[in-house]
């Protein structure tokens, strides 16, 4: 099967720039998604923008999986931090998903998802590496940071990079109380989102590699210090696309040399 790579985002910010580094682009309507086709540097590419939330981002990596038959999963965005350590604009790589609001007990063990029988969903130990490489090298090029000028007027100090576990849920976290009550239960966990558990869900289901990385955007409480909307645009958006660049570099250098 040749590699074709999908690419989502829950909004378009996060995810719109990549449809510029492909060639031959179509664009295709499904139900009330859009979706772009695409290659870059000879690698099949199909880009997608899912919605907020658990059934959202499942449904369109269905749609990936059934109508464009891609062979890898890339998911990006935003998250908020929960551990003391990250700090607005570090980027987390997600090692292992759990779904912190699935709740069938007595019936299951909390977390635990009934078609896999396990509570946290790993990534794949190659895709996991890959991210790492491409958020390391976005950190460490400075030539980039150099031209991003809403990283001193957002008053954010370079990334770092964090891989760790990853909660989601159909909750937006916006109070001290939500956090502690999450790390009370899931104490490993570094950010929560709404999102990228159910990728992974569906991923596993079907043996699909995939990778989940999350730009921390606030800490998931009442003392978000960015303005959201002006840290998605200029700063995650702006994030997601080199990293999703090197991805796709590391890719092209695969199938040369394979």
């Amino acid at each position: 099967m040749n590699k074709k790579i999908g690419i989502l985002g829950s909004m378009p910010e996060e995810v719109e720039e990549v449809v510029s580094l492909l060639n031959n682009v179509k664009k295709r309507a499904i139900g009330l998604r859009t979706f772009y086709e695409g290659d870059y540097k000879g690698t099949e590419v199909v880009v997608g923008i899912s919605g907020w939330g658990k059934v959202a981002s499942a449904v369109s990596v269905s749609v990936l999986i059934h109508e464009f038959h891609i062979s890898e999963l890339i998911f990006t965005g935003v998250a908020g931090g929960l551990q003391k350590d990250l700090r607005i604009g570090d980027i987390v790589v997600g090692s292992r998903l759990v779904q912190h609001d699935m709740d069938a007990r007595p019936l299951l063990k909390r977390f635990e998802i009934s078609t896999l029988n396990q509570i946290f969903m790993e990534s794949p130990r190659e895709q996991v590496e890959t991210a790492k490489q491409a958020v390391e090298s976005l950190i460490q090029d400075d030539d980039f940071y150099a031209h991003l000028n809403a990283l001193e007027s957002l008053q954010l100090q370079k990334p770092r990079l964090f891989v760790g576990d990853i909660a989601s849920g159909d909750q937006f976290f916006a109070c001290t109380m939500q956090k502690e009550a999450l790390l009370s239960v899931l104490p490993t966990v570094l950010c929560v989102e709404m999102e990228g558990a159910s990728v992974a869900q569906v991923c596993c289901e079907y043996a699909l590699p995939f990778t989940i990385i999350r730009i921390i955007s606030d800490s998931a409480d009442e003392n978000s210090s960015v303005d959201f909307v002006s840290f998605i645009k200029e700063i995650a958006g702006k994030y997601s696309i080199e990293i999703i660049k090197h991805i796709l570099n590391h890719s092209f250098r695969n199938k040369k040399t394979g």
